[in-house]
């Protein structure tokens, strides 16, 4: 028995596999790396804001007014990112307003989080609205498939078309009806040129004899 008619063995399945294959499924029908950038930006916008980090013996504390802003910019960056990842019908807008609010957080949020949320999030957003879904390959493969079963029916009709007519008596025998019925039966004299004269006597150089009348006298004697 050949490998080609083995049947898989579906119940010893490698896991790792399994979980790969169907992360490029989800990874392929969305914009992933738009979505993923986005959230990346919106850690750093909500973290500065709220972290205490210590610098030798001293504890730098960063909670400023901006806290508030940061925190509705942090939270709305990561829930685009989401939205791009599980509705992909609405990625324009999540990619805009993923732009928009990195820009934003320029001025409000510590400088969109010292930089490091500057860059993923005008990434993220751009690929996002420049995202669109693949073509079905199968769906094309059949209808060209059909078209080429079309063009080839089509071209085995003309040729058999044509070989049926070049087979045909009918084919022969026209040529010869044609240049019978092309043939003139009669050739008429062109206006203005001489007529040749009839044959007979009178075409010889002789008289053609008169015949008497009735009523004439002097013929009669």
């Amino acid at each position: 028995m050949s490998s080609a008619t083995v049947e898989p063995r579906t119940g010893h399945q490698n896991p790792i596999g399994w979980l790969w294959r169907h992360f490029r499924d989800f990874r392929r029908t969305r914009p992933f790396w738009g979505g993923l950038l986005a959230m990346i930006a919106g850690v750093p916008i909500l973290y500065f804001p709220y972290a205490h980090l210590s610098l030798g013996g001293l504890t730098i504390a960063m909670s400023t007014t901006a806290g508030a802003g940061s925190l509705f910019i942090g939270i709305l960056m990561i829930l685009l990112g989401l939205t791009g990842w599980f509705q992909p019908a609405v990625r324009v807008f999540a990619g805009i307003a993923t732009i928009l609010l990195t820009l934003v957080s320029i001025p409000v949020s510590n400088l969109a989080g010292f930089g490091l949320a500057l860059l993923p999030g005008l990434i993220g957003g751009g690929l996002m609205v420049s995202w669109a879904p693949l073509p079905e390959p199968k769906a094309e493969g059949a209808t060209s498939h059909r078209r080429g079963r079309a063009k080839a029916a089509e071209n085995a009709v003309a040729e058999s078309v044509a070989t049926e007519a070049a087979q045909s008596p009918e084919a022969t025998e026209a040529p010869e009806t044609a240049e019978a019925a092309e043939a003139p039966t009669a050739k008429l004299p062109v206006q203005g040129e001489p007529q040749q004269p009839a044959a007979g006597p009178a075409a010889a150089g002789g008289t053609v004899p008169r015949q008497a009348a009735a009523g004439d006298p002097e013929e009669a004697k």
